[in-house]
Order: structure tokens, then sequence, then C-alpha cells
């Protein structure tokens, strides 16, 4: 019989810190992380959680979990911000306020490349090039770019079209890119473009115009008018956008921030200011974790997204938050420049600060309804499936492929709140007869459910399988035969006609039993949350497909076909320009190149057009 373990003794923990600035962290008996923070002297701010100081009730239920801490002693304070951040979004204790990860924040990439591509990128940043922003939304982007490419005439295209143009396109034609592709720009003039660019999304347009003055001055004195001219119109659209956007007669570069909550519910409003343009607002939803203090959750928010993204110069905050001082230090340090962290400003700054205040009340306000109207669908299916508690983790599969090519199987997750694309999932299918779907179906959830068994992972609570009564003995097999008896399992068949609201739900009877069906109709709540997961797992079955089948059809299944060596595939690259140059062309016109006989063209021909004709995307019923 194990010892029970003495209560944390807080004061004497406290009596063997130094006063250096760190890291700390509170651990609960099962080792599981509590709380991480900052300090810039550790035993002052340990201390006073273990001090005879009132605390609120979340605070003290915190303190009465502590079985053990831990401290990290870092060379400043911004380090040590650094580590606090890195260390919540890894640990993700359970008292902090968790700005939830979102890899989709829009940004405009410039790519590294001889010859630069400038659009719109989310997702993890792992294409070599700048990335600025990010944006509040896709729409900001959308309008700098539409800027950019009337100023500077960057290519917007992707490599492939870029590599296989033998002529200008229609951006060309309206005056929206130099055509690079063709040699239409000579390399030093582009990059001297891209230079400019990079200027102009860093926020130094006045530099920018006062460059441009200079090479339309030097332009007009050797007499060549129409590239003055040019550089005119360039100066003209600039000091036109500034001459729009200005805020109380400076160019801003800014971000608004209000805090709206409702008990344990809030909403950060960020309003974007860069250059002096008004980017528009995003809200954010931090989860609080118990914490009903709206300056606490802003001070999270501030340290936890900007030690991420970089800083613009001023953050101008709707009320008061600790370590001010520490955060403007780290920002600046951070973003090479000076940084400051603002709760008093009048004027426009005032103004645009109300706005974003106003914005996030409604904002959410708004969110709050949505989660109501979530919750009554959950609670509408626990009643339609018989279930004694709400279900908090809903599975659903799905089967995407075209004509047997290229099939993937989706796994969405959603628990009471909605979607968790975190843990989302997709399978790709190998090793089965081209459209079986049912064996496409029982490879997935064996996959799925052999490693939670081996690995003691966690189980839905309901799992929906996208078909019928076929997909559904699929599914009942792989449980049975792994022991997984946890999920309550639901087909859902389409009805005649195919129309949202006929489906029919199918229920399996327990050890052989007849199952029965329901037919909840399209005024069901229940039913309703069963197609938004279907459709969703639908979305992402065919997003995953098309991009697992056009990765197989860019890539050079030249490799592949015997009689085909280095020198035989440069020959026939270099003929049409590249693969699809030689895609789009015929055996015989294949069979004109050196050194590749009828034979072996038609061989070329067959392989990279497939054995099957073209068809449609499909999903099962």
């Amino acid at each position: 019989m194990s010892t029970p373990q003495p209560p944390f003794d807080g004061k004497e923990f406290v009596r063997g810190l130094s006063t250096a600035p760190g890291v700390y962290r509170m651990f609960a008996a099962d080792d599981s992380v509590l709380y991480v923070g900052k300090a810039g002297a550790l035993k002052k701010r340990v201390a006073s959680y273990f001090s005879n100081a009132p605390k609120n009730a979340r605070t003290m239920a915190m303190l009465a979990q502590v079985a053990r801490m831990d401290v990290t002693v870092t060379r400043s304070e911004a380090e040590a911000l650094l580590l606090e951040n890195q260390l919540i979004k890894s640990l993700k204790p359970r008292y902090n306020v968790l700005l939830r990860d979102d890899k989709s924040y829009p940004y405009v990439l410039l790519t590294q490349e001889p010859w630069p591509r400038i659009g719109l990128h989310r997702g993890a940043r792992s294409i070599p090039g700048r990335y600025f922003g990010p944006y509040p939304s896709v729409v900001a982007v959308r309008e700098t770019l539409n800027l950019v490419h009337k100023l500077f005439k960057l290519r917007s295209c992707e490599d492939s079209v870029f590599r296989n143009r033998s002529r200008p396109c229609l951006q060309y034609q309206i005056g929206r890119c130099t055509a690079p592709c063709v040699g239409l720009v000579q390399a030093r003039e582009y990059a001297e473009s891209v230079r400019r660019v990079t200027l102009f999304l860093e926020g130094r347009s006045d530099e920018l115009s006062g460059e441009l003055n200079r090479a339309m001055e030097a332009a007009s004195e050797r007499l060549d008018f129409e590239e003055a001219a040019r550089l005119r119109d360039q100066v003209a659209m600039i000091r036109t956008l500034q001459a729009r956007q200005y805020v109380e007669g400076q160019v801003a570069d800014m971000d608004l921030l209000a805090c709206a909550m409702q008990g344990t519910h809030a909403c950060v409003l960020l309003l974007a200011f860069r250059d002096g343009r008004n980017l528009g607002t995003r809200a954010f939803f931090p989860k609080t974790n118990g914490s009903d203090s709206p300056a606490e959750v802003l001070a999270a928010f501030v340290s936890q997204y900007y030690g991420e993204q970089l800083p613009p110069r001023e953050i101008i905050l709707d009320r008061e938050i600790e370590d001010v001082e520490l955060l403007q230090d780290a920002f600046s340090t951070a973003a090479g420049r000076r940084v400051q962290v603002k709760t008093s400003v009048r004027g426009d700054r005032a103004g645009y600060l109300d706005l974003a205040r106003r914005n996030a009340e409604m904002t959410l306000a708004t969110e709050l309804g949505s989660q109501a109207a979530q919750r009554a669908r959950v609670e509408s299916l626990r009643d339609m499936l018989g279930l004694d508690d709400l279900p908090q983790r809903i599975e659903c599969f799905d089967i995407s492929h075209t004509m047997g090519e290229a099939t993937v199987a989706s796994c969405v997750v959603f628990d009471a709140d909605g979607p968790v694309r975190g843990q989302y999932r997709r399978y790709n299918i190998t090793g089965i007869e081209p459209g079986d779907d049912y064996a496409a179906m029982h490879q997935a959830l064996q996959r799925r459910f052999r490693r939670a068994v081996e690995q003691d992972g966690v189980l839905p609570d309901v799992l929906l399988i996208d078909g019928g009564a076929g997909q559904v003995a699929q599914a009942r097999s792989v449980l049975a035969d792994l022991g997984v008896d946890g999920p309550v399992l639901v087909g859902v068949a389409k009805g005649e006609a195919r129309r949202p609201g006929d489906e029919t739900l199918l229920l399996p009877g327990a050890d052989g039993q007849p199952g029965r069906e329901l037919h909840p109709g399209a005024a069901s709540p229940g039913l309703q949350l069963v197609q938004q997961v279907r459709d969703e797992a639908h979305r992402f079955a065919i997003t995953g497909h098309r991009g697992r089948r056009q990765k197989a059809r860019n890539s050079s299944r030249l490799e592949d076909i015997p009689g085909i060596g280095p020198r035989r595939r440069a020959s026939l690259l270099k003929h049409f320009g590249g693969l699809g140059g030689l895609k789009n062309a015929s055996a015989d016109e294949i069979a004109h190149v050196e050194g590749i006989s009828s034979e072996l063209a038609g061989r070329i021909y067959a392989t990279l057009h497939g054995l099957q004709g073209p068809g449609s995307e499909r999903r099962p019923d």
C-alpha cells in the first residue's frame, strides 16, 4: 500500500528560489501541468501565491491541487516571456488562458527563387520566402495583392504554369504582370520590382515614394518619358492610398485590441492597420479555463499572439494589463524596432478602439448564440439515439476516389462545441481492388481502431459511417474483431431523391439482433448535426483525394517506362517544354522525337494517360 504524499509546502519551496527572472510550472499529483507563469523575480512572484493575501476562487482551486513546482531561470524577462509562451503552447496547462492554435492565418508570401512569385498563403510556413502578415482576413490579403499587381506587376502563377508558358498570359495583357515566364522583362528590372514590393509590404511607403520620385526625375533627364510616366503613376497611386488612410496626420501601423466577456466566455477582437491601410477585423475566442477577468484574458492573448507574430509599431488595448513594460521590451527586441503598448489614446485612435470594443461585444453575443444552437443539436442527437449522456466525441468516416483512382478515407472529429480540426485524419487506401468501397472503409476503420486499442487511445461516443447497410456492416466487423464496444454506430444513408433531410439513420442491433432505422426529418436538430458532421467528412475526403490525385498526375511517370533512360527523358521534356507539353502530345507527335520509336511512343502515351478514361469524382452512397 503506497504512502500518501504530504501536501505541497509552498512557503518552504519559496525559500530556495532566487530573485532572477524565469518561468515556474505547477503540477498536480498525476503530474499534469496546472499552470505556467513568468516572473521578473521568481521568489517574489511565487511567494505571492502562498501569502495570506485574498485570492479568487479559481486561484484557490488551482493551489489546492498543486503537488510540486519546477522553475527555470532565464537570462532576462524577455527570455522568460518567450519560454512561457512556448511551454503554454506545448503543455496546454489546465488553468492558463489558451489562445487556440490557428494554422489558418492568411499571409502574403513573396517566394525566394530566381523569379519570385507573390500570392496568398495559409498553413505552415514551409515555402522559402518572406511572409508578410498575418492579415485579419483573406479579403485584406486579396486587396493588398490587387494593389501590388497594379503597382509592381510581379507574377502570381504557380511554378508548374510558369515553367511551361510559351506566350504571355492574360495577366500580362491587362497590365498586372511583366511576363518573366517568356523573357519579356530583364532579371535586374524584375529584382528591382521585388525589392520595391518588399518596401511597400514592410510599410515603408514614404521611403518608397521618395525613391520612385528620384527614379522618375532620372528617367526624365535621360528623355525616357514612358518610364517617367509609369513611375509617376506609381507615386500617384501610393500617395492617393496614403491620403485616404492617414490617422491623425500619421501613417498608422497599429493593432487595436478589445476584449469582451460573458461569464467565462471571451472574445478578443483585433482591428489592424498597416502602412495606414485599414485591414479589417478578426475575432478570436481564447479558452479561458475558468478565468472571468478580461484583463487576464487580454494579457494572455497579447503575450501568446505576438510571441509568434511580428508586432506592429503600436498595440492599443481597451484596458490596462500587467507587465506592459516587459511586453514592450520583448516585442521591440523581436521586431528590431520600437514597439509601444498603449491603453490610453485620444482622437481617431479612441474612435477606432471604441469600434473594436463594440464589435467584440456583438461578436461574442453571436458566438454564444451559435454555441447554444450547437448544444441544442447535440442534446437532440442524444435523445434521438437514446444515449444517457451528451456525446463528447463524434467521429465520421467517408471515402472518396475517382473511378477507383487515389482512394482516400477521411475521419473528422466533433465535440460538444463543434469541429476539432486538429484531430482530423486522412488515410491513403492501398492494396485493394480499385473502386471497392467496402474494402476501403474496412481498411480505414481497422487502422483507426487498431491503433486506439494498442495505444489505449480515445474512442468516440458516436461513430458515423457515411453509407448504407454494407458500409455499416464493415464497421461492425472491424469493431467486433478488435473488441471495441464503446461507440454507438450509426450509418447515414441518403434518401431516394438524395435531398438533405431525407437521410435514413441505420442503427445496428446488438449481438445479431435486428437494427433500427430512423427518419428524423429535416426539422430535427439532431439530424442537422449529423448532416453537418457528414458534410465536413465529405469535404475533407474530397480535398485529400484531389491532392493525392493531382500529385500523382503531376509527377513524372517516365521513369517507370522500360526503355526510357535519363537521356531520352531529357530529350522528351526539352522537346515538349516540360511534362505538361508531353502529356498534351499525341503518340505520333511523341514518335517524332529523336530516339523514340512508334512502339515506345505508344507506351509513353498510355502510361501518361492511364488505362482508364477520364471520370468524375465520386463518393459512394
